[in-house]
């Protein structure tokens, strides 16, 4: 138990329960990635490719990489305008950090929020969180993968690395994919998630 905990019992408050690792929600988001790469209507993927798709590659789903981070809001951040791999300039507000450990090792990450999606019906509360690590190049894309996360009500938030995907540039150059930037560049690999789909 920890001091919070502790505090919380002797004051008679029960204390928040952390997020659990959900093996079956990993494996019902690789399932729907892999419907929705297989639908005409929704899919980046070229024609030619997606005549052939039978799924995408996946690391093994590991409880290792679902991690319960410490959420620091950052306030008062101005809009800025984040690369893409085209001349395209999307807004963006740097909306906080997450800071975590995996193989013990310190990790912190920019999340950021969209400022076109913030004032969309269903994506209020919608945060983008791009990253690098060591996989990228050789087990998976070398521009990096995303994760889509929900701004918490606590200073916590729960990242499952297994739910991990790729931009849709990996796929298909016609498309415009936010760059991961420079502070969002992990030392440790990440063995969880999508993996690159071409060698």
């Amino acid at each position: 138990m920890n001091l919070r905990s502790i505090f919380l019992f002797m004051m008679g408050l029960p204390a928040l329960a952390q997020p659990q690792f959900d093996r079956l929600a990993s494996e019902n988001f690789q399932q729907q990635l892999n419907k929705e790469y297989q639908d005409e209507k929704e899919s980046p993927l070229l024609p030619e490719d997606r005549k052939q798709f039978k799924g995408h590659p996946f690391f093994p789903i590991d409880a290792k990489y679902f991690v319960v981070a410490e959420f620091v809001r950052t306030e008062n951040e101005k809009p800025f305008a984040m690369k893409t791999s085209t001349a395209r300039l999307p807004m963006y507000e740097k909306y906080g950090e997450v800071h975590f450990k995996i193989d013990g090792k310190p990790c912190r990450l920019n999340v950021y929020r969209s400022m076109d999606l913030r004032n969309k019906e269903g994506y209020e509360d919608y945060l983008f969180l791009p990253f690098s690590d060591l996989t990228n190049g050789e087990e998976t894309y070398l521009g990096g993968r995303y994760i889509d996360l929900r701004i918490p009500k606590e200073n916590l938030i729960a990242i499952d690395f297994n739910q991990a995907y790729n931009p849709y540039c990996a796929y298909n150059h016609k498309y415009s994919c936010p760059a991961v930037p420079q502070d969002n560049v992990l030392s440790v690999a990440i063995r969880a998630g999508v993996k690159k789909f071409h060698d």
